[in-house]
C-alpha cells in the first residue's frame, strides 16, 4: 500500500520539470503550470526547458532558487548527455541506468507500476462485479437458468483467450480502456463458480428458507442474506484476479500489443532487457519490480480474506 501511495505521486517524484520556482520574488509550479521561456527572462514564447543549462543561468543568476524533484527525469523524457551509447550503464544521474532510447530507468519503473496496479485494481472491479452477479443468478435460481447459463459460461472459457486478446489487440488502436474492456471479455468468468457454489450452498440453508417464508423478496435474499457468505470465496479469488491482469497487461505490452509506443510498462522495459542482453539492468530492473509488486499484492490478499473469514473472528 505504501508503495502504491508513492506511485501514485509519480509526477512529484520523477518529472523532467522542476517541482517549485522562486523567480523575482513569485513562485512557480512547471509540473502543473505552463510558463514560456520570456516568463524568466528569455526568448522564446514557448515552454521553457528547465533541463536546459541556459534557462536555469536565468533562473539563478536573478537570485532565483529551483526545487528539483528526487529523479530528474519523466517517463519520456531522454538523456542527451550519457557517458555511453543507450542502453547506459548505472550512474550517479542515472540510478538504474536507461534503456536503449535514453530514458531513464527509475522514472519508467515509478510510471510503469502506477499503471498497472491501477489497470489491475480497475480490471478486478469490474470483472468481480460481473462475475458475483452472474454466479448470484445461476446459484439462487438453479434449474434451467443455471444449466443454461453454465453451458454458455464453459463455452466462452474454452475460447482460446490469449489467441483472442492479441487478435483484438491488433485490431484496435491500444489504449488503457481499449485493453481494459478486452481483458474484461474473458476475466469475469473466474469467480462465476466460486459464488455459483456458494449459492446453491445456502440457498437451502434454514435462515434462507426461513426469510422466504417471511415475505422477504429475491433480491433481498440475495444481497443481504446470501452474498456476504460468499464474501470470503470471492476475496480468496481476487488476489489471483489482480495479478493475473498485471501479468496479462504485462504480457501484451511485452508482445508489442499492448499500450501505445513510449508508455510506461514494465512489458516493454521486459522486451527491452530481452533485445539488449548486455543490459541487465533493463530486465532485472523490471522482474524485481514484477516480482515484488505480485508478491506483495497476493500478501494484501491473504490478509483481507482472513480479516472477512467468520471462523477466525474473535467472539
Amino acid at each position: 500500500m505504501t508503495l502504491f501511495v508513492i506511485a501514485l505521486s509519480a509526477n512529484l517524484l520523477a518529472n523532467s520539470k522542476p517541482l517549485l520556482i522562486e523567480f523575482e520574488g513569485a513562485l512557480y509550479t512547471p509540473f502543473m503550470n505552463y510558463y514560456p521561456e520570456t516568463t524568466f527572462g528569455g526568448d522564446f514564447e514557448t515552454e521553457a526547458d528547465y533541463r536546459d543549462p541556459y534557462v536555469q543561468e536565468l533562473i539563478e543568476s536573478k537570485g532565483g532558487k529551483i526545487v528539483w524533484p528526487i529523479v530528474r527525469y519523466s517517463y519520456d523524457t531522454i538523456n542527451y548527455n550519457l557517458p555511453t551509447p543507450a542502453p547506459s550503464a548505472p550512474t550517479s544521474e542515472n540510478w538504474l541506468g536507461t534503456d536503449d532510447q535514453g530514458r531513464d530507468v527509475v522514472a519508467r519503473m515509478i510510471y510503469g507500476f502506477r499503471i498497472s496496479v491501477l489497470f489491475g485494481l480497475a480490471l478486478t472491479i469490474f470483472s468481480s462485479i460481473i462475475g458475483v452477479t452472474a454466479g448470484a443468478f445461476q446459484g439462487f435460481y438453479g434449474g434451467k437458468v443455471d444449466l443454461v447459463a453454465q453451458r454458455l459460461i464453459e463455452i466462452w472459457s474454452s475460447l482460446p483467450s490469449l489467441y483472442i486478446l492479441i487478435i483484438f489487440s491488433a485490431m484496435f488502436i491500444p489504449g488503457f480502456w481499449t485493453l481494459l474492456l478486452i481483458l474484461l471479455l474473458f476475466s469475469w468468468t473466474h469467480l462465476v463458480d466460486v459464488v455459483r457454489a456458494e449459492f446453491l450452498r445456502a440457498r437451502s440453508l434454514d435462515y434462507v428458507r426461513a426469510a422466504r417464508a417471511l415475505g422477504v423478496g429475491n433480491f433481498t435474499l440475495m444481497r443481504r442474506h446470501i452474498l456476504p457468505n460468499a464474501v470470503v470465496a470471492t476475496l480468496t479469488m481476487m488476489p489471483f484476479i489482480l495479478t493475473g491482469s498485471i501479468t496479462a497487461l504485462t504480457s501484451l505490452d511485452f508482445l508489442g500489443l499492448g499500450l501505445p509506443p513510449g508508455s510506461p510498462s514494465l512489458g516493454e522495459l521486459l522486451a527491452q532487457g530481452k533485445n539488449n542482453i548486455n543490459a541487465p539492468w533493463l530486465g532485472g530492473s523490471a522482474f524485481f519490480s514484477l516480482a515484488i509488486m505480485l508478491t506483495l499484492l497476493t500478501f494484501i490478499g491473504e490478509a483481507v480474506r482472513d480479516a472477512f473469514d467468520p471462523r477466525k473472528t474473535n467472539l
